[in-house]
């Protein structure tokens, strides 16, 4: 019988300032790349929104190489789990204030201390979406439809008048799987939710094998610009309403999103194949 190999791993609840909120993400620096089965398989028996991979970049453009897998797919970006990555690096490196990443569909990401311990700042790609009238998506996802809009990275962002109709909603997930790998972000403004943000969001992505999402930061990549111009300013509050919830909080800058958020490592073992 052959020896058992051991990978590091760490649980991080991102985008919360206590365990058992925000979203959790299975964190995992290796030494090379496995083959894309392998990385397939760890994330499916990990079995959480996502799982990063790291391997240390010889580029010299970041520090790190960053993949994110669901249980079914790899994505081409993923916030909360990049979060994860920099506060389990940044937590092993004191005298490092940033932590950058390059992706193979998302560019150089990256992520920085915040104010406070467990504080961070993260840099990511702003997605302006466009109007797109999508019948079907409405139906499936449910609700009062104000407005709905379309981005070619597989984002429909779909607007309501009240956080208690996004609340409120109970999509066809059935239906929105068939539309394949795609990311639904139901929205509304804050106004008279308990949260007190200035946003209210659900995101549902069942084609990646996720009915709802938890807390989704590359969503805010296309919320981000679509608040901006409708709040006439260029930073806000949000909150994510899913079961677990998380606060974001969200800046328009140019050609990119700053998000912040707290992260809560819940887990820290290993890995045996």
């Amino acid at each position: 019988m052959s020896a058992l190999r051991s990978l590091p791993i760490t649980r991080v609840d991102a985008f919360a300032d206590r365990p058992f909120a925000g979203n959790p993400a299975a964190v995992m620096p290796l030494e090379e790349w496995m083959s894309d089965a392998m990385l397939q398989a760890i994330a499916a028996e990990n079995n959480l929104s996502e799982t990063a991979f790291l391997v240390a970049d010889e580029s010299g453009e970041a520090d790190y190489e960053l993949r994110w897998f669901t249980p079914t797919v790899e994505v081409a970006l993923c916030g909360h789990a990049t979060l994860a990555s920099g506060h389990v690096l940044l937590s092993h490196a004191a005298w490092r204030n940033e932590m950058r990443f390059r992706t193979r569909k998302a560019g150089i990401l990256q992520v920085m201390r915040g104010g406070d311990e467990n504080d961070y700042r993260m840099l990511l790609p702003a997605y302006r979406a466009e109007a797109k009238a999508m019948p079907d998506v409405a139906t499936a996802v449910g609700g009062d439809v104000v407005e709905m809009l379309w981005h070619d990275g597989g984002y429909a962002l779909i607007a309501y008048r009240s956080a208690a109709e996004v609340r409120a909603l109970t999509p066809d997930f059935a239906a929105l799987k068939s539309g394949g790998d795609r990311m639904y972000i139901a929205t509304a403004p804050g106004a008279g939710d308990p949260s007190g943000a200035d946003v209210v969001s659900r995101v549902f992505v069942p084609g990646g094998g996720i009915d709802e999402d938890p807390v989704t930061g590359s969503a805010h990549c296309v919320l981000a610009p679509y608040w901006a111009t409708r709040l006439g300013r260029d930073h806000f509050a949000a909150w994510q309403a899913s079961t677990r919830g998380g606060h974001i909080g969200c800046r328009l800058i140019d050609d990119q999103v700053e998000l912040t958020g707290r992260c809560v490592t819940t887990l820290v073992g290993e890995f045996l194949l």
